[in-house]
């Protein structure tokens, strides 16, 4: 059965302008993400993370030694705490944590792997702040969905305890566009294309191999990475990035939930305010997160 607020959801994303300046998309993404707002009872608090700019989110009943680190998508273009602030607030909210939510440096003024290292930063300051690895989750969408896996292989090279497990949201891990359903979907997906998939991969690699493993995890050894909760949309361009992931981590020994949601488009729990499916991801996502935090 159509769900119709996907039907009024897509006609909504197909009708918005159109602009290639980076400047006004950022500023497009970030008034779209204010003004869901915040339930009342969500506390906001900016800080510095290791150089990082963050800030926590938090509700009266979340569990004050576990924590949610945040990577918002964007394309490591756009994207900001302003415009996936509601989404973080829920989502811990449904794991029964606080969140974290990195401002990560974006690119072209600051390219790969300036957003890698950030994670590793915000990951490293959780640790100092007393928080244990098992009771801390990476989660993110989009491009933040392969940057929860980057910074996963990040933190093992780094010889750092794997976190309790990630939460990879409409997972973009391939910088070059060549999975199947980039052709397949590309008439039903009102918001990821081709054309603008390696744009964005070019401003962010500045010149880097887009094959290279912290850039595209596609290509990383996923071997003792914490287990993954990916979900992805069945009307997704990048379906096939979050199946690879999958196989990949499957294939590495790496515990993996994949839930494939139909009629879904690119990120959809961003929309939770106005889509039923939304609310329902990020409760899954945080029943998984909630089930894995460890002692």
């Amino acid at each position: 059965m159509s769900d119709p607020e996907i039907g009024a959801l897509r006609a909504k994303l197909l009708s918005r302008p159109v602009t290639t300046d980076i400047g006004e998309r950022r500023k497009n993404m970030d008034a779209r993400g204010l003004a869901y707002g915040l339930a009342a009872d969500v506390k906001v608090e900016k800080l510095n993370a290791n150089g990082v700019l963050a800030e926590w989110t938090s509700t009266p009943n979340a569990t004050r030694d576990a924590a949610v680190l945040y990577v918002h998508g964007g394309g490591y273009v756009i994207g900001s705490l302003d415009s996936h602030r509601h989404l973080v607030a829920e989502l811990g909210r449904a794991s029964n944590a606080v969140a974290l939510a990195l401002d990560y440096r974006l690119a072209p003024e600051h390219p790969f792997p300036a957003p890698v290292d950030d994670a590793l930063a915000g990951y490293r300051f959780l640790l100092a702040q007393g928080f244990k690895p098992g009771r801390i989750a990476i989660a993110g969408d989009s491009a933040g969905g392969g940057l929860v896996v980057a910074a996963m292989v990040a933190i093992r090279e780094a010889g750092l305890p794997q976190p309790s497990c990630g939460w990879c949201l409409s997972p973009w891990i391939d910088l070059e566009a060549i999975g199947e359903s980039m052709e397949s979907k590309a008439a039903i997906d009102p918001m990821v294309q081709k054309a603008g998939i390696l744009d964005m991969a070019g401003l962010y690699l500045g010149g880097a191999d887009p094959r290279s493993p912290l850039a595209a995890p596609l290509y990383a050894d996923l071997a003792e990475i914490a287990p993954l909760l990916i979900q992805v949309g069945a009307a997704e361009t990048l379906l096939d990035d979050a199946i690879r992931l999958a196989q990949r981590a499957g294939a590495a020994d790496i515990y993996v939930d994949l839930q494939i949601w139909p009629e879904m488009v690119h990120v959809w729990p961003l929309f939770h305010p106005e889509l039923q499916a939304g609310k329902r991801a990020i409760d899954a996502a945080g029943n998984f997160i909630h089930a894995l935090l460890r002692t």
